[in-house]
């Protein structure tokens, strides 16, 4: 059976160094790729077939460039049925949804170092279960969506900590219409906190 053909996009060295290490030891994975930069991950991809790809998100600062690259990656004619999976330390909601959306079929924090191979090897045969670094933030935001704009608004002022009181004047409604969108809010989401 071949090997899994894995490149790994990192910028930090000791991660990327760690990971590639560790990769090159299973003997049903092969690292044939390692790029720091977006440019080298859309180099590398454009000359190699890949079957999976542990992306890290922030490749230059903070610019979220690997989410870029990932969705190129996707692109690419020679990568068809290539995996992504999201490598990085952001727990942010909207960047795993945004991961999500954009192509990658797992996410996975560094802390959950320990998942990876797993990961990879679910992926390369089509049996990726969503990691828990992520699964639930996606369950969060998808019984969100149940919630019109306006609610949404209402629900995250509050979820910051606001009363509904400084809702109504941060929004320039009654009390009453707050306290009414809250009760809608509470009915749609049972899971959620709203007191």
């Amino acid at each position: 059976m071949e090997p899994i053909r894995v490149m790994l996009v990192e910028d930090d060295p000791f991660w990327r160094d760690h990971i590639s290490a560790d990769l090159s030891d299973e003997p049903d994975i092969e690292v044939v790729a390692v790029a720091a930069t977006k440019e080298e991950a859309l180099e590398a991809a454009g000359r190699r077939k890949i079957d999976v790809v542990l992306m890290d998100i922030n490749l230059t600062g903070n610019q979220l460039d690997g989410l870029e690259a990932a969705e190129r990656i996707l692109r690419l004619p020679l990568q068809d049925s290539v995996k992504i999976i999201m490598l990085t330390s952001i727990t942010e909601a909207e960047v795993i949804m945004k991961s999500f959306r954009l192509g990658a079929i797992n996410y996975i924090n560094k802390a959950s170092y320990q998942d990876i191979l797993q990961a990879i090897r679910e992926a390369q045969i089509g049996r990726a279960s969503i990691h828990s670094d992520a699964a639930g933030i996606m369950r969060s935001e998808m019984q969100l969506m149940e919630l019109s704009a306006t609610e949404r608004e209402v629900f995250d002022l509050r979820q910051n900590g606001l009363s509904k009181r400084e809702i109504s004047e941060r929004l320039h409604k009654s009390t009453n219409t707050i306290k009414s969108q809250l009760r809608s809010i509470k009915n749609k989401l049972t899971h959620f906190k709203m007191d």
